[in-house]
């Protein structure tokens, strides 16, 4: 008989693993008494569906980031998949073989965008930053070029049925959030290519000296994060029926990353784990909705987001100096 517990397992908590769900505790225990809002059942499920979108790019961003690496272009690219798969549902006629191509063309756009990061940064030699910068401005300039900078409408409305849709009493893309980053948790912690990813990001130089193909890892990576990219762009472009080619996926990067880093993977890379990316989302989530709660300007909430990021950081620096 399989055990599923041993599989799903979080490594050993230490310092570092323990502070996003000390952290996500703190936080729901003041928001709750900051709010008697907070604690409402339809309150909680809309903050994980808010968090399911940015979260599930995160999930493909933590393989990315523990590798070494860095994705600017996923909300671009997000935008891009989303265009296109409305595009290919509008010109086969909106039944259900076209949203299953739509589906599939999302899904291929994303992990082809992904896969053109990676030989960027694994065989052209550019610095991640400067790659996918690159690319964040080349997918986001296609997308407004296809619809002349309007928005992508989709003529089914059975293509919403899969963004706007419940199973169970949860929305289908906190399902998918869930379900993907219980695979991806596996991928990492009990696999060789997981091993792998580890070992590539904490020292590339031993990791080559190990036989292990340190480029065809990391090019995998970016295809991960790009298919990742695709779930998400199905997600929200069929809850909205729509896609705006100028503001989806606007700051994803920094939602994701963001995610990432609250979760305890470290920035220099070799360390992580995709269940405290699932945390640090949650964490986001909560933040955001309080300030909205407060009546905090929107204007403001960048701010909160970019001092989280660094304090995370710098809890970090903290954390490997002690150790």
């Amino acid at each position: 008989m399989i055990r599923f517990g041993r599989w799903l397992a979080m490594p050993r908590l230490d310092g570092a693993r323990l502070a996003p769900l000390l952290a996500l505790a703190a936080l729901i225990l003041l928001s709750a008494a900051a709010s008697p809002y907070f604690l409402k059942a339809q309150n909680l499920l809309n903050i994980l569906r808010q968090v399911s979108y940015a979260g599930t790019i995160a999930l493909g961003m933590t393989f990315v980031i523990i590798g070494g690496g860095i994705d600017l272009s996923v909300g671009s690219l997000a935008a891009m998949a989303g265009g296109l798969a409305i595009l290919v549902i509008n010109a086969t006629g909106g039944g259900p073989v076209s949203i299953g191509l739509g589906v599939l063309t999302a899904l291929g756009v994303g992990m082809a965008g992904g896969a053109l990061n990676g030989v960027l940064v694994t065989r052209c030699r550019i610095a991640p930053f400067v790659a996918t910068l690159g690319t964040m401005s080349i997918f986001r300039s296609l997308t407004l070029y296809c619809i002349d900078a309007g928005e992508y409408r989709c003529v089914s409305d059975a293509y919403r049925r899969l963004g706007a849709g419940s199973l169970l009493g949860l929305f289908i893309p906190v399902w998918l959030f869930l379900a993907l980053a219980a695979a991806l948790q596996v991928l990492l912690t009990r696999t060789r290519y997981g091993r792998y990813v580890l070992a590539v990001g904490a020292n590339e130089q031993v990791a080559r000296y190990s036989a292990i193909r340190v480029e065809l890892v990391r090019f995998v990576t970016y295809v991960l994060t790009g298919f990742t990219v695709g779930v998400t762009a199905v997600m929200f472009g069929s809850r909205l029926n729509a896609v705006s080619s100028s503001n989806m996926g606007l700051y994803y990067e920094m939602d994701a990353i963001a995610a990432v880093v609250i979760g305890g993977t470290s920035m220099a890379g070799g360390s992580g784990a995709v269940l405290g990316t699932v945390l640090g989302a949650i964490i986001l989530g909560i933040i955001n909705n309080m300030l909205n709660m407060l009546g905090v300007s929107p204007y403001l909430q960048g701010t909160v987001k970019g001092a989280v990021i660094i304090l995370a950081v710098l809890v970090q620096y903290q954390a490997h100096r002690r150790a």
